[in-house]
């Protein structure tokens, strides 16, 4: 399709009386040659944007170049149909408000921002959406317990066929094994019966529901949309097309024989919570070792939990599960003495209530302070002796059994753990190899995937992409994870998270059936395009995308599934030899963005930087800086990417070529407690640009030209400081000696 490119530029929020909007519109009409530029005091009025629809009408306009506010404001107004392409430029957050008005350095900043938003638009093409093969709109949901059951009914009641597959013969999971549940009904502060069985003849009452119970899934292909999910019940194997998956597989108890040190294995008397439990559920709570009923109980709070040598998180529901077991001891004999020993106590919400009846009741007595020693003594007695207590003393609690309330581990990190390094990767060839990685090999979902068969895992094992932004969603586009798989949680809050999980689910298959991305880029219709006639085969694609978007055939070349792919770039980045593009976004693009910046002559005294922002984090902090009108050097010249890993070394060695003085990438903050969208993009880009030192030595440019800075959207104070200060560095370097050639 021919383009016809109109540029509008506004002159509200004054942005008319601190630019020269002549200068501005000549630019566009004479360098560029815009056969329809116009200027307007409020495109986003009824009557600014109706002046641009008029040109898309009258003029045949298709492609517009908005120069006015930040593209991440006002997206609701400058709107348009997929025929027409539109481009952002900021004038006023990045530009006015952050810089004196009238300044020729702030002109010249307008100036390059426009050049650069028309190249943006003369370099998109028109997206046409991936349609896949026999699409399906079908949600399965692995495990059958509440958060399962939960995801099912509530993807059912919305119309949409489910797969429910259980590996045992049952339904009912964690809740069928309890012998009373926390209150969750007011007034909160009596134990309940696990009604489950309500929640299973629903289930089975559900048409839209089908169920494989004593199954397992043999092997999931494809992607969201078109997955084929290969499930055996009992020996005999079915096939089903499914769009999105909901992972509600539980947790299992942390395994206590690694607990020795308080008592467990050296005593029959010491039990953890889900033994207990079995007593419960078994009509008597007795002593392993006699059969007696206990006179005094103590329970051991956080046994094994936030322990950098066990589980270093909190497992969420142990002190609550300890409280009601205590009442169980009280329950069944009004004389014992229930010893609660504890850190601290963590009963979140209306759980409190619960919590102070437990405290009013007169045998329960509670101490906050450290276990030193758990032993038995002559007298078939437990001893637990505590130091740093409340009351500054240590003391000795003889007990006829004692619980050990034990934290909770997912069903994903069961499996053996997969690590190849870094070193490793390199040894193959791959020298833009991430830091290593931990894949875990369970036998849950056995994806075919080249990564690995099971979700990639956060630190502490559970399969969550990114557990700021994105609840639910795993590093599997498709794949949503709830209940205490994916992360410690209670019985309310499961069926919280299990409902938000079943929604993702939809939202895939909705989104996967119009060709959309599903997030964070929601509604991103373009997708990786592949020119295989120069690729080397490398595998960096296929190694080095966080979702899993490529396999591979047995000559190495990437087989990519769009329907997994989540418009992040980070491939494109990777690609050595550059055949990886999108329609709207290509390396092609990024670099004549840079290569139509102005540098003035070495005697102006006017360096350059260029600034590649991720759109997620640093871009917003960048805006924010200009909303609280913070000022900066107006010597930045800012291209926002989708991620920071999209970043390709050729942008770094273009601008560098073309005499801009240093190169500052802004990604998102990255690690144990990341928040990269793109879970991997901004630790890869840092990674890669350790390795830039190459390039720079080959034209012969100091390394501190290139800098990584982490920046989250709330660092805005932080901007200022951030591009001054590198700016001071490249002022100490000096100028880049190619300015001119």
């Amino acid at each position: 399709m021919t383009k016809k490119i109109g540029v509008y530029i506004c002159t509200g929020c004054e942005i008319g009386n601190a630019l020269d909007i002549e200068a501005l519109s000549s630019l566009a009409k004479d360098d560029y040659k815009i056969p329809v530029c116009r200027t307007h005091n409020a495109l986003c009025s009824q009557e600014g944007f109706g002046l641009i629809k008029k040109d898309i009408a009258g003029e045949g306009v298709n492609a517009v170049v908005v120069a006015a506010c930040s593209p991440r404001v006002k997206h609701e107004i400058f709107q348009f149909d997929r025929e027409v392409l539109l481009n952002r430029v900021d004038l006023r957050e990045q530009v006015i408000w952050s810089h004196p008005a009238k300044d020729d350095n702030t002109q010249m900043l307008a100036e390059d921002n426009l050049r650069m938003g028309i190249i943006r638009i003369q370099k998109m093409d028109y997206v046409t959406p991936f349609m896949g093969e026999d699409l399906v709109k079908k949600i399965m949901v692995v495990g059958g317990g509440l958060a399962g059951m939960t995801a099912a009914l509530e993807a059912a009641k919305a119309k949409y066929e489910v797969v429910l597959v259980e590996k045992s013969d049952t339904l009912g999971g964690w809740v069928k094994k309890q012998h009373k549940l926390c209150p969750k009904n007011p007034p909160y502060t009596h134990l309940e019966d696990p009604d489950i069985e309500s929640l299973q003849k629903e289930i089975e009452n559900t048409p839209h529901i089908k169920m494989y119970t004593s199954s397992h899934i043999e092997k999931i292909s494809g992607a969201p949309g078109m997955f084929d999910v290969t499930i055996n019940q009992s020996g005999t194997s079915s096939s089903e097309r499914i769009g999105s998956i909901v992972l509600a597989t539980g947790s299992i108890p942390y395994n206590a024989n690694n607990l020795e040190h308080l008592g467990y294995g050296k005593s029959n008397d010491v039990i953890t919570r889900e033994q207990m439990e079995e007593l419960a559920c078994g009509g008597k709570i007795t002593r392993p070792s006699d059969g007696k009923i206990p006179e005094t109980v103590t329970f051991l709070l956080c046994a094994g939990s936030r322990d950098e040598n066990h589980l270093p998180y909190c497992s969420s529901i142990c002190c609550m599960e300890s409280l009601k077991q205590a009442k169980y001891i009280r329950t069944q004999n009004p004389e014992a003495k229930v010893f609660i020993i504890y850190r601290d106590i963590r009963t979140p919400g209306l759980y409190e209530s619960f919590y102070k009846a437990i405290q009013e009741d007169e045998g329960i007595f509670f101490t906050k302070g450290e276990v030193a020693a758990v032993s038995e003594n002559g007298n078939k007695k437990i001893a637990v002796d505590i130091k740093n207590t409340l009351l500054g003393e240590d003391i000795r609690i003889e007990s006829d059994l004692v619980v050990l309330a034990t934290g909770m581990t997912p069903t994903t990190g069961i499996g053996e753990e997969i690590k190849i390094s870094a070193e490793e990767e390199a040894k193959k060839g791959q020298e833009s190899a991430p830091p290593a990685d931990t894949i875990i090999k369970s036998n849950i979902l056995n994806l075919e995937y080249r990564q690995g068969p099971e979700i990639p895992p956060l630190k502490y094992g559970f399969p969550d992409s990114h557990f700021i932004c994105f609840p639910y969603e795993t590093r599997r586009t498709g794949i949503y994870a709830a209940g205490s798989v994916r992360s410690p949680i209670d019985q309310i809050s499961t069926i919280e998270d299990a409902a938000g999980a079943a929604l993702k689910a939809i939202q895939c298959v909705e989104t996967t059936a119009r060709g959309e991305a599903v997030h964070p880029r929601s509604g991103d219709m373009s997708y990786p395009e592949l020119f295989m006639q120069r690729c080397t085969q490398c595998k960096r694609c296929t190694e080095e995308c966080p979702f899993g978007t490529y396999n591979e055939d047995e000559k190495c070349n990437p087989l990519p599934n769009l329907t997994r792919c989540r418009r992040c770039g980070i491939c494109m980045g990777s690609c050595p030899e550059r055949i990886i593009s999108f329609k709207d976004y290509s390396v092609d693009m990024i670099g004549s963005m840079v290569k139509a910046i102005k540098v003035p002559e070495e005697d102006e005294e006017k360096p350059r930087i260029l600034v590649l922002a991720c759109e997620n984090d640093a871009y917003p902090a960048l805006d924010m800086a200009g909303v609280k009108r913070l000022t900066y050097n107006p010597y930045v010249r800012i291209i926002p990417l989708r991620c920071v890993g999209s970043t390709n070394v050729v942008w770094i060695a273009d601008a560098l070529a073309k005499g801009i003085d240093g190169v500052l990438l802004l990604g998102c903050k990255h690690g144990d407690d990341y928040q990269c969208h793109f879970v991997k993009g901004s630790e890869l880009a840092n990674y890669r640009m350790s390795k830039i030192k190459e390039t720079l030595d080959r034209l012969v440019l100091e390394a501190e030209r290139v800098r990584f800075e982490e920046v989250a959207h709330s660092d805005y104070l932080k901007i200022p400081g951030i591009l001054d200060s590198f700016l001071e560095k490249i002022k100490e370097i000096g100028p880049n000696p190619y300015k001119g050639w």
